[in-house]
């Protein structure tokens, strides 16, 4: 075959699949070239060019006056700079629209790496010696891989090769990894690379400042940090990822995402397991934003040696985080990656008991029973402090004594309730006092019970993880962690999650307080690597979500990492998902979101209890208030609360359930229960941060569903809006809340006139 030079001066290929190699794929690149073909410039003149191979991709490339490579699909454009940075252009309706600002010609490199202590940013991309080939990474059908060398003036025995891989069927996606190898004679120590973006607003809206952009930044960081946010001058985040943060936390979801209300661009890395790295975020004095992929390999290469970076992905799209992290579950399912099914449990509705704090009894928890039957609730949850220490997990006797666990059961059970128990995989007591959860744990009994080291430390504290200086490794609260690598940890939670569902009787757990482990050097474990830890953690969470569905299948597993977005290594073992502890309404809808984007249009998303839908910070804690149950119930979450009835004392006022609230809690879990909407299918009809008011969508039953939001809740919000995703016909429009019809739309111009204060939910169905 020959290269044919069509009009616009494009090189046609097509390619067949090949299977994946698991990563580290990139540290021998040269050796997985299967073709050689050259794109020397002038690619336009007529005569003839290398034979190449018959590839099946309508996936285009050109080399622009051997100034430029470009990748051009049905839908977007990356361009390939010689130094390096990789400019994307979303192809919609006849324009083209991109967020890229590359940084003048001098400084565009695409990557920096950190070598013998200098930094190499100098590196020029040899686009006349691109080699293509059929794409290897299976992620579609078709697809083309367009591999480049690179020189550096700087380190001249320093080779670089970047990889980018475009599949047909994921036309706004190119995907790039890169490998650095020692050409020399003596050893290169390398450090930290960094992967550039640099993004403007005003590329597509003059009257947008450079920062103007929303942003989603997928890092599990501080507790009660918002994810999603809108940048302004001076930002910067650091964006850990699956490390542990110094507040405890860690793992997070490798993404960040970009958006105006026409255009967004999106990074990150599309391994199915963790990688260590950071995606740091600020807003320049230049007014522009920075993005960038930094990992740090820290390592040195001998003579002839390679070090590939992860694979990574830039993505352009129209629409908001949504359509990022749709694309980017996408990804990672193509690659075996498969999200837990919920089944009916997860959509129950349900009361939890940690209205009733730490030191909750039998007594309180079942009598409760009472009014979840006449809310028609019919799961609970048993929720913190039930249980002697952390590691052991066995029944607190102060509360908890002889079999009054398993007696619990039966009684809930006996009333038509099934019952989930909090608990945790990993974190042990050790001995050393854990951080109080509120100040029935801070009395000199409780801090003297924490002291106790869990007889699993006792027995085995050779399977606890150590830190580089050889201690042991301290996690959330400051308790000490068991490593997930070992078979004989993996075989332990086994048995504690059989012992959970079959043996105490529970239907679930609530698995809390979950975020990453840290790195483990313990030499007894003889570890690859101190990731090792890291990469296992998920294979608990999956041991404990398939123990439990096979011997419950209408088991139901929740994960909660407590304030913050889930972790990659643990996010498919949930069949339901929860909003973590938002601080808020907004929280609430923009995580259901977030997950029905991550996990699929019709996962099962807590919504965590009311009461958190509106908060008041006091001193160290909050005071939680909430009753904003449209916000989980328009978006399609699964309704939860944690009422205490009847009323203990002063401490738990502002969640007792008065006979007003009463009334109100009966009313909402009956809308959600008649509408189901958490079973339904979320579309993503409506751009966040631009649409206004906030609206949501879900498709169910043939009927159409909206939910908007006014933009201040305390004031009513007038004006029009658009119920789109309407077929051309006419509908009726119903307020579902209140049962009150609001006339007609037309499908062809489904314009509303409304008038609400805080929400309106409304159900649209087909006149006759």
């Amino acid at each position: 075959m020959k290269w044919k030079a069509g009009a616009r001066g494009y090189v046609r290929f097509t390619t067949s699949l090949l299977r994946p190699a698991p990563w580290p794929r990139v540290p021998n690149l040269a050796a997985l070239l299967l073709v050689t073909a050259s794109l020397s410039p002038p690619c336009l003149r007529s005569e003839p060019r290398p034979r190449v191979p018959k590839l099946e991709s309508q996936v285009v490339v050109s080399a622009e006056r051997g100034h430029v490579l470009s990748i051009v699909t049905t839908t977007a454009k990356f361009e390939v700079l010689p130094p390096g940075y990789i400019q994307s252009t979303l192809i919609t309706n006849g324009s083209r629209l991109s967020l890229d600002d590359p940084p003048p010609a001098a400084s565009a490199g695409g990557e920096e790496i950190i070598v013998d202590g200098q930094p190499v940013r100098d590196f020029v991309l040899d686009l006349g010696n691109a080699v293509i080939s059929k794409a290897q990474w299976g992620l579609g059908p078709t697809g083309i891989r367009v591999e480049i060398p690179a020189h550096s003036q700087q380190v001249p025995h320093l080779g670089k090769t970047l990889t980018l891989e475009v599949y047909d069927d994921l036309p706004n996606l190119v995907l790039s990894a890169v490998e650095f190898r020692n050409l020399g004679s003596t050893p290169l120590k390398l450090g930290q690379v960094t992967q550039f973006h640099r993004l403007d607003a005003s590329r597509v809206d003059a009257k947008a400042a450079p920062f103007e952009l929303w942003s989603f930044q997928g890092a599990t960081f501080i507790w009660g940090q918002d994810e999603i946010l809108k940048l302004t001058p001076g930002f910067s985040r650091p964006n850990v990822m699956g490390a542990m943060s110094p507040s405890g936390a860690g793992g997070g979801i490798p993404v960040a995402a970009f958006w105006t209300a026409k255009v967004g661009l999106a990074i990150g890395h599309i391994e199915t397991q963790p990688v260590i790295l950071s995606m740091p975020v600020r807003v320049e004095n230049d007014r522009r934003i920075s993005a960038s992929i930094l990992n740090d390999p820290a390592q040195t290469l001998r003579p002839g040696e390679a070090y590939g970076t992860p694979r990574t992905f830039t993505a352009v799209y129209a629409g908001d985080y949504y359509d990022a992290l749709r694309l980017y579950s996408l990804v990672l399912q193509r690659q075996g990656w498969r999200p837990a099914q919920p089944n009916q449990g997860d959509y129950e509705a349900n009361w939890c008991g940690w209205g009733y704090r730490a030191d909750v009894t039998p007594q309180e928890m079942l009598g409760t029973i009472p009014k979840l039957q006449e809310m028609n609730i019919h799961w609970a949850t048993l929720d913190y402090r039930w249980f002697n220490n952390f590691g052991d997990w066995q029944p607190r006797t102060q509360t908890f004594p002889g079999d009054a666990l398993q007696n619990l059961v039966k009684d809930f059970h006996q009333k038509g309730i099934k019952l989930q128990l909090w608990w945790l995989p990993l974190a042990v007591s050790d001995g050393e006092l854990w951080e109080a959860i509120g100040a029935e744990e801070k009395t000199p009994e409780a801090r003297a019970e924490q002291r106790q080291p869990a007889e699993v430390v006792q027995e085995h504290p050779e399977w606890l993880i150590l830190d580089a200086q050889g201690k042991r490794a301290r996690v959330f609260l400051n308790r000490a962690t068991l490593c997930p690598a070992l078979p004989e940890v993996q075989e332990y939670y086994r048995q504690i999650t059989t012992r959970v569902i079959h043996d105490w009787g529970f239907d679930g757990s609530k698995l809390d307080m979950c975020f990453t482990v840290p790195a483990c050097y313990n030499p007894a474990h003889h570890h690859r690597s101190p990731q090792d830890s890291v990469l296992a953690m998920g294979e608990i969470f999956k041991i404990i979500q398939e123990t439990s569905r096979r011997l419950k299948p209408e088991s139901v597993t929740q994960i909660c990492p407590c304030g913050t977005v889930p972790n990659l290594a643990w996010l498919a073992y949930e069949d339901q998902a929860v909003t973590a502890d938002p601080v808020g309404a907004v929280q609430v809808r923009r995580r259901i979101k977030m997950y029905k984007a991550l996990l699929g249009a019709q996962a099962a998303v807590y919504g965590d209890h009311v009461e958190l839908t509106r908060m008041k910070r006091t001193g160290e804690d909050y005071r939680e208030f909430g009753r904003d149950f449209a916000s989980t119930v328009g978006t399609g979450g699964v309704v939860g609360t944690k009422f205490i009835w009847p009323g203990r004392d002063a401490t738990f006022k502002d969640v007792n359930l008065t006979p007003e609230k009463d009334s109100f809690w009966k009313k909402w879990i009956a809308v959600y229960q008649s509408r189901m909407l958490s079973t339904g299918t979320f579309l993503n009809l409506y751009v966040y941060g631009y649409d206004i008011p906030e609206g949501y969508a879900i498709s169910k039953d043939d009927k159409m569903f909206y939910a908007f939001f006014a933009p201040n809740p305390g004031l009513s919000w007038k004006g029009e809006v658009e119920l789109r995703g309407l077929p051309a016909r006419k509908f009726t429009v119903l307020d579902y809340e209140n049962g009150k019809t609001l006339g007609t739309v037309e499908g062809q111009n489904p314009k509303l006139r409304v008038d609400f204060t805080e929400h309106l939910l409304i159900e649209v169905s087909a006149r006759p």
